[in-house]
């Protein structure tokens, strides 16, 4: 779930670091000819950093020509060498390697591989090993929070300057559209560096929503999408740190996503904020009247009528799983304690089997008609009983005349011949 880490192997305090930035800004600078960078990047890149690099290592920086674009730079430029590895972490791998050091007179490498394997692979060490990995980078200062906000900001101009001239009927030179793509890389590289540095911002905004339907991990992802979105819109010359503009994005992407995910039945992010507004009214009068309060005060603070209270709440009610364990040993579940009105219980349908077949017999000792009435009056075939008037229009009779033949009927079954046989159903 970590981002990965694409800072380089510099320290981003060090001398070494703060050089190398000056380089990539002033390449930026001479790849982008009268390209209009934000507010205060063209200043930062065409005037201060040049002097930075004069007083630090004595060297001046490389002429610049009117078509400096069009010729492919100098083998002592530095623009020619390759951008750092995207995928290497020196600074990890060096923290790895100490370690490796301290412990290895403790343990062999292959014990130390499967211990690292086990931490990574566990369930319940997924959180830790997490916080571990993101706690190797280093927090970073105002000043390099804005050097990387800069970077990032000429390296997404860099990028459309390249699509806006790889488009044009001129086309692009192979020198114009390594510089950009360079810049373009080195953007990235910022990126990637300005987000790691603030995953832990994540995860302390992350802890004050645990416990409401969501996972731990699961808040710090979302949180990081957030996250993303933060380094994608920062305005550096705003001259408020990164992290007080984050927050606001990292909470946002939480919320949003506890508002969507964190329910089974998923409800509408307006009617999650009114049944969260009814959660904090109840609480305010419970501790005001010192009682649970009715839905008619609830109604009258939320100027809202009693049924809509009362609507809310079913809202805000949470399903129960069944396979929810019971009790301090935890060897039962909520199903087993619920009744199933619809299961067939053996015994009852064993006897319901054989008060059919006695039912049978007994009307096979009447005649049809007699029969055939009282199945259809009482619905001893489908279990659909009938009106006098519906069995008239079947026998072609009146109502009237089916009403004397049940009477007629019911007083033979009275008889103790029939009756006898079902003395036993009815206790």
């Amino acid at each position: 779930m970590g981002l990965r880490c694409a800072g380089g192997g510099e320290e981003p305090g060090s001398t070494a670091g703060r050089a190398k930035r000056t380089v990539r800004s002033a390449r930026a600078a001479r790849a982008l000819p009268g390209l209009r960078v934000g507010c205060t990047v063209a200043s930062v890149i065409a005037g201060l950093l040049e002097a930075s690099l004069r007083s630090c290592f004595r060297i001046a920086m490389p002429p610049e020509s009117q078509d400096e674009a069009n010729v492919a730079p100098t083998a002592g430029e530095p623009i020619d060498s390759e951008p750092a590895d995207l995928g290497g972490d020196a600074e990890n791998n060096d923290v790895e390697a100490n370690d490796a050091d301290v412990e290895e007179d403790v343990e062999s490498p292959a014990l130390r591989r499967a211990r690292k394997e086990a931490e990574l692979t566990a369930g319940g060490d997924s959180t830790r090993a997490y916080l571990k990995q993101i706690g190797r980078v280093p927090l970073l200062s105002a000043d390099q929070e804005v050097d990387l906000a800069v970077r990032i900001e000429v390296g997404l101009y860099a990028a459309e300057k390249l699509r806006l001239e790889s488009e044009s009927p001129g086309g692009i030179t192979t020198a114009r559209r390594r510089d950009l793509t360079w810049i373009v890389r080195d953007g990235i590289q910022a990126k990637d560096h300005l987000l790691e540095a603030n995953l832990r911002l994540v995860v302390s905004i992350a802890k004050r929503y645990t416990g409401r339907g969501m996972a731990f991990l699961d808040l710090i992802q979302e949180g990081n999408l957030g996250l993303v979105r933060a380094v994608e819109k920062f305005d550096y010359s705003k001259g408020f740190k990164f992290s007080t503009y984050a927050t606001w994005w990292i909470r946002q992407a939480i919320t949003r996503a506890m508002a969507d995910q964190a329910r089974t039945i998923r409800l509408p992010v307006h009617v999650v904020e009114i049944v969260n507004k009814l959660g904090r009214v109840q609480r305010e009068l419970l501790q005001e009247l010192g009682r649970e309060a009715t839905p008619e005060e609830l109604a009258e603070v939320l100027d809202i009528s009693p049924e809509k209270v009362v609507e809310i709440r079913q809202y805000a009610r949470e399903p129960i799983s069944l396979d929810q364990t019971i009790g301090d040993e935890g060897d039962s579940q909520l199903g087993d304690f619920i009744e199933d009105s619809g299961a067939v219980i053996a015994v009852e349908a064993v006897a319901f089997t054989l008060l059919q077949r006695q039912l049978q017999s007994v009307l096979e000792t009447l005649t049809e008609r007699e029969a055939g009435v009282m199945r259809l009056r009482y619905g001893l075939g489908d279990g659909q009983s009938r009106t006098l008037d519906d069995i008239g229009k079947v026998y072609g009779v009146t109502r009237e005349r089916i009403r004397q033949i049940e009477s007629k009927t019911m007083s033979k079954l009275r008889h103790p011949s029939r009756s006898q046989s079902l003395q036993g159903y009815l206790e």
